[in-house]
């Protein structure tokens, strides 16, 4: 054996080791593209201080200073003030619902309090599922007592400038009263522990078939190509729902995680979502050549998942076109559902908005897996 190094040698080595990753343009794709990704999700998507939340104004007594208020919450950077209304109720929905992060409440006889110097009490309430959202929004809202009605105390009103602000605000954090963040990240994990492995479990379906030779007697089978995509998927159906069983159950046991909505509800949209994510894997084994390459793809997908969805980060201090990215995820509607149905006590009609997108999802995915299925080895 010739102990010796050749130069020659080294450098045929390295000229096949580089031919080969060129002819890898998968694997090469993902060691350009999943750098550049972080890159963009993190300098550009992730934002601790949103800004714009969507805000819902009832009034119960229409006048100048309500405007006033009304203009001093768009003027504010932390609030849009996207309805206003005198149905309390149309607030509250709003806020079950997801589409309203506040609410703010104008009492009757506001206007008259104000002038008597009774100091009225404007009640806000906050959704406080996320803390990290609304915490800046609720620090913002100090300065709306000495602000909002600086043009309007004049004449007869003047004194009250000078005393005691016009009137108070109160901020109720509903759904989270004690500003837990275990109530928002531990339901979060659930999305996410989901989609790590039942992409990662299917992304392997056809590979592992390939590298060990047993693809060959799965084409020869005569099965349709659903048929097999359902043989795949089924059985890892079981698997995630043990998952999530251990999941909700550590919940609520270890950290309190309270399940006020509907159980029955909860698990179907569990089974949406893991059928969702399963369907993803599935389309991922039918493009990868290796496990290798499978395992690249689920990092691909699992990022975004992660940081796009409002799991690691508030959803609306993102920008525009990543918070449209992060409605293509099923992760974004997944964790909507399950904070609403576990923390807001909601049931069908408050989660539809976030269900619907799951099923068109599932079926957009699954037609592009039995597209993508090759009856051949190449």
């Amino acid at each position: 054996m010739n102990r010796t190094i050749s130069f020659a040698r080294i450098r045929a080595l390295l000229a096949k080791e580089f031919i080969q990753m060129r002819r890898d343009r998968l694997t090469l794709a993902m060691i350009i593209g999943i750098p550049v990704m972080q890159l963009f999700l993190f300098g550009f998507a992730i934002n601790a201080d949103p800004k714009h939340l969507p805000t819902v104004v009832t009034i119960s007594d229409p006048g100048p200073l309500s405007d006033s208020i009304v203009a001093a919450l768009r003027n504010s950077s932390y609030f849009d003030v996207i309805k206003a209304t005198q149905s309390p109720d149309v607030g509250h929905r709003m806020l079950d619902e997801g589409s309203a992060s506040f609410v703010v409440d104008i009492p009757v006889n506001f206007s008259r309090d104000v002038a008597r110097g009774a100091e009225p009490e404007l009640l806000v309430e906050a959704d406080a599922t996320d803390p990290a959202t609304s915490s800046n929004a609720i620090a913002a809202l100090a300065d709306l007592p000495t602000d909002a009605l600086r043009d309007d105390l004049k004449g007869p009103l003047a004194l009250r400038v000078q005393s005691n602000p016009p009137f108070s605000v109160t901020v109720h954090r509903l759904y989270n009263p004690e500003v837990n963040t275990q109530y928002n990240i531990v339901p979060g994990l659930l999305g996410v522990i989901l989609t790590m492995t039942m992409v990662l479990m299917t992304s392997m379906a056809l590979t592992r078939e390939r590298e060990r030779g047993t693809y060959e007697n799965l084409l020869a089978m005569p099965t349709h190509p659903l048929e097999i995509m359902i043989g795949k998927i089924v059985p890892n159906i079981f698997v995630g729902l043990v998952q999530s069983t251990l999941v909700l159950v550590t919940a609520n046991l270890v950290f309190g995680v309270p399940v006020l909505g509907s159980l029955v509800l909860l698990y179907c949209a569990v089974i949406l979502f893991i059928a969702c994510n399963l369907s993803v894997g599935y389309t991922f084994s039918t493009i990868a050549q290796n496990q290798l390459q499978a395992m690249q793809m689920m990092v691909f997908f699992l990022l975004p998942s992660i940081l796009l969805s409002g799991f690691a980060f508030p959803f609306r201090g993102m920008p525009v076109w990543a918070q449209w990215v992060g409605e293509f995820l099923p992760n974004t509607h997944f964790l909507r559902v399950v904070r609403g149905v576990m923390l807001k006590d909601n049931g069908l009609s408050q989660a539809w908005p976030d269900i619907w997108p799951l099923i068109l999802f599932l079926f957009a995915m699954g037609t592009v897996s039995l597209l993508r299925f090759r009856r051949t080895l190449d």
